[in-house]
């Protein structure tokens, strides 16, 4: 007889997604968390993980530190897996062998999107290049996460990426920080890395509706420096038709002011004016008569004493005082909040930016809700990331249709695996968060 957990469907119906099928054999950051992404809102994901099937693992976003000790004794577990991981499906298989490679090319006839961040030529070498692949699937949409692009100057191609490289390469970094002599200022999260897993999610989708038209799948290219660089507003426009390199600024804006960040006797606040009404609104509010300096050109040339008046403004006053008097005369004026700001707010708080949910090895965390908000098929949380191949047998199983002494067989040889935590699997049915606590 089989439990009723047994009966369950692999993934929950929810979301916009309900019924889109992903297969991911991403790593590190932006190929995942463009899964994850997906997964938030529905999509069955399954996230393959080649050996070795216990530490250090294949995928390092398991044990990147920080780490949180796991509810058993000797087990810990990366922040970031806990985070970009969850609502997966994990599944521990060798796709460098034949069999592997056959069990891998099944999962393609089940789903709509592969998502990977290899090498460019990586998979070609396993005897899964595109084509190949698409033989078991025609209506697949591939999508490559790659540094550089898989086409291009091979020298670049080859070269490692990571999210600070790709900072640098798109340009984004020579727009971080103050000027010279100063150096470039990263972004203090992998920004790169999560913007570019969105635009895989997308590209993804984007490809399984053609795909659904069509009957026809395609390859996305997804390279980390050109998401950021189509990102960085007019910059090439401005470069080809003016002839201009734009520099660091600081906290302030090129082109925009008042654009900045300003010390309130508490910390710190931005204030943006940055059309002539908002202007017209904050020079009322911190006494400035001046009218020459209604001039946006002039304004932005001359930029001292506006900043001078602003700063005295709010260096003598709270950040609740000057978000306050923001709010009653229609000025952006915002705290800059930090983390613990932000799970003191109530906004957050009512909008379900935090929720908790049960991780298989950290236990009960709490951590960033899902966004955006959909008013008939809200995303939602329904489980925590999984210990790797944690759904060896319902995919090989239920899925493909493996029995368990074929599962054995290739458990034996060292196909499948898996790596439950110390305390055994966690049997817990399905649960879904989609409000913050």
């Amino acid at each position: 007889m089989s439990s009723p957990l047994d009966d369950a469907p692999l993934v929950p119906p929810f979301g916009p997604l309900e019924g889109v099928r992903v297969l991911e054999s991403a790593r590190f950051v932006a190929g995942p968390w463009a899964a994850t992404y997906l997964g938030e809102f529905g999509a069955r994901v399954i996230h393959v993980e080649g050996p070795p099937f216990e530490p250090p693992y294949a995928d390092p976003t398991r044990t990147l530190r920080p780490v949180l000790e796991g509810s058993m004794p000797g087990e810990a577990v990366s922040e970031s897996w806990v985070q970009y991981s969850r609502n997966k499906l994990s599944v521990g298989l060798d796709i460098r062998r034949p069999e592997g490679r056959t069990i891998f090319l099944r999962l393609v006839e089940q789903s709509d999107i592969w998502i990977e961040s290899s090498r460019p030529g990586t998979y070609d070498k396993l005897g899964l290049s595109d084509e190949e692949v698409w033989r078991s699937n025609p209506q697949l949409t591939i999508v490559h996460v790659t540094g550089y692009g898989r086409t291009g100057q091979p020298d670049r191609i080859r070269t490692p990426s990571y999210d600070l490289t790709a900072q640098a390469y798109s340009g984004y970094l020579s727009l971080q920080g103050k000027p010279d002599p100063d150096p470039p200022m990263r972004s203090g999260t992998a920004l790169n890395d999560t913007v570019t897993g969105l635009a895989a999610a997308t590209a993804g989708l984007m490809g399984y509706v053609h795909a659904s038209r069509t009957g026809h799948g395609q390859s996305v290219d997804v390279a980390q420096y050109e998401m950021f660089f189509i990102l960085l507003e007019n910059l090439a426009l401005d470069y080809f038709v003016r002839g201009v390199v734009r520099g660091r600024h600081g906290s302030g804006h090129a082109r925009l002011h008042p654009y900045d960040v300003h010390r309130a006797r508490d910390g710190w606040v931005v204030v943006a004016a940055p059309t002539p009404e908002a202007w017209r609104r904050l020079k009322t509010v911190i006494g400035f008569t001046d009218p020459v300096y209604d001039d946006r050109d002039y304004r932005l040339a001359h930029r001292e004493a506006v900043d001078r008046a602003i700063a005295e403004f709010c260096g003598s006053r709270t950040r609740q005082e000057l978000e306050e008097i923001g709010r009653t005369h229609d000025v952006a004026i915002t705290r800059v909040f930090d983390i613990a700001d932000a799970a003191r707010d109530a906004h957050f708080r009512d909008r379900g930016m935090f929720v908790e949910w049960d991780d298989p090895i950290a236990g009960r965390v709490k951590g960033a809700g899902v966004a955006p908000k959909f008013s008939d098929t809200p995303g939602g949380v329904w489980r925590g990331a999984p210990w790797l191949g944690q759904d060896n047998a319902r995919v090989f199983g239920e899925l493909l249709g493996l029995s368990s002494s074929e599962m054995d067989r290739l458990r034996a040889s060292g196909i499948i695996g898996e790596r439950p935590p110390s305390g055994g699997p966690n049997s817990k049915p399905p649960f879904f968060v989609t409000e913050g606590l």
